[in-house]
């Protein structure tokens, strides 16, 4: 296809993602529900329909079950496990690193899915079935738009896992991660190691993911993510007193903006961006620094303790 009518389509998926923010940013003020704002979604909608190939490898019904499922757990962790935060979040990595091995997939917005509601601590039933329709148009749109051709098909190949390899491999990021969250979650700075960096921090541990070619691009997207999002709902929503959808959207366009000028897509920075919509004001001072400070420990960390191995002759293994 001409790659001027690529881009031309590309915009047009900017716009439908933006629209899909605003609706969800209005159902949640008209209602009162402040569950129902997913900021994931953005992620989703970043790897689902703006990238010209998904990024992740799942099929539409894999990516239903898992992100609904991810949600629920997340709630129920909170609602019947009351033990401390620290042990909630490993709680709910632990199940997200179980759930993509048996399913083949390396859907990895999952992991932000399920911590999510630890970092809010809500237990309403509103958050996964907000998730769950959420997602649903996701994947709806997605169809659609293979179907009259703005983006291409996604083709499924179930990610060739060897169980041994990922059970050592979860295990050391269960054990890196419990070590870089122990000083933020016991001084209550939690957006040191907010649920997209989790997510930004499995990304990167992963030495044949193509983000470790590009970590200074990565890095510069999930900054501009943190402070437009932070930027954006302090200036509009807070001083101006605007309705946070239009925070939103002029948030998202400085990101998809900062998209095309980077030329990187990374669907963490989406769920970087709105996650300010849903925090207390008094978060909001200190979130870019947090995240900013947390990327590049957890991107630094992933290149010193994740070393890039050569492969063993005969062998090929796909990992998220």
């Amino acid at each position: 296809m001409n790659s001027r009518f690529i881009k031309i389509f590309r915009y047009e998926r900017y716009i439908f993602a933006t629209i899909l923010i605003c609706l969800m940013l209005l159902i949640a003020e008209l209602s009162g529900e402040k569950e129902i704002i997913f900021p994931e979604i953005a992620a989703l909608a970043i790897g689902a329909w703006i990238s010209e190939k998904q990024i992740w490898e799942s099929n539409k019904r894999k990516l239903f079950i898992l992100v609904s499922l991810a949600a629920l757990v997340g709630i129920l962790t909170v609602k019947y496990i009351h033990v401390p935060m620290i042990i909630q979040v490993l709680i709910c990595y632990a199940f997200t690193g179980i759930s993509l091995t048996i399913t083949a997939t390396n859907l990895i917005p999952i992991i932000s899915a399920c911590i999510l509601p630890v970092y809010m601590q809500t237990t309403s039933w509103v958050y996964p079935i907000a998730v769950s329709v959420m997602t649903l148009v996701i994947i709806g749109a997605q169809y659609l738009m293979e179907k009259v051709h703005i983006k291409p098909v996604n083709h499924y190949h179930p990610c060739n896992f060897n169980t041994k390899s990922q059970i050592k491999r979860w295990s050391k990021l269960l054990i890196v991660l419990m070590l870089l969250a122990l000083v933020p979650m016991e001084t209550r700075n939690i957006y040191f190691i907010a649920p997209p960096l989790i997510v930004t921090f499995t990304a990167f541990s992963n030495p044949s993911n193509p983000v470790r070619k590009i970590p200074l691009k990565t890095f510069a997207v999930i900054m501009i993510a943190a402070i437009t999002g932070a930027g954006a709902r302090l200036l509009l929503n807070v001083y101006m007193h605007l309705p946070l959808m239009i925070a939103a959207i002029a948030a998202c366009v400085i990101l998809f903006f900062s998209f095309e000028k980077i030329k990187t897509l990374f669907p963490p920075a989406g769920a970087i961006l709105l996650l300010p919509l849903i925090l207390n004001t008094k978060d909001l001072i200190f979130y870019p620094a947090q995240v900013t400070i947390g990327a590049a420990a957890v991107i630094g960390l992933c290149y010193l303790l994740f070393p890039a191995k050569l492969p063993a002759a005969g062998t090929k293994e796909n990992l998220e």
